[in-house]
């Protein structure tokens, strides 16, 4: 789920404990108060996505979930291919 231009950091216990855990929706403020971004937890995250793809698709969370998780699949070379273009 996550896009190629992610920025991954690290963080410390002590950091964590101060996010209350990353358990909740947590907003991040600079020092005059206002706010530069909302942190939410991957599961509140996840949930979301699988909302918003259901809707899109008119499948079930759990079916897309489902064919998320699938392995397999074809190559985009392969279903040029199998199009009859090269």
């Amino acid at each position: 789920m996550r896009g190629t231009y992610v920025v991954k950091i690290t963080i410390d216990d002590e950091l964590r404990s101060r996010l209350r855990g990353l358990n909740e929706e947590v907003e991040l403020c600079d020092a005059a108060g206002r706010t530069i971004a909302q942190v939410v937890p991957v599961s509140a995250y996840e949930d979301f996505w699988y909302t918003l793809m259901a809707a899109e698709t008119g499948l079930s969370k759990e079916e897309v979930r489902r064919r998320r998780q699938q392995k397999g699949g074809r190559t985009l070379a392969e279903i040029w291919k199998s199009l009859g273009r090269q």
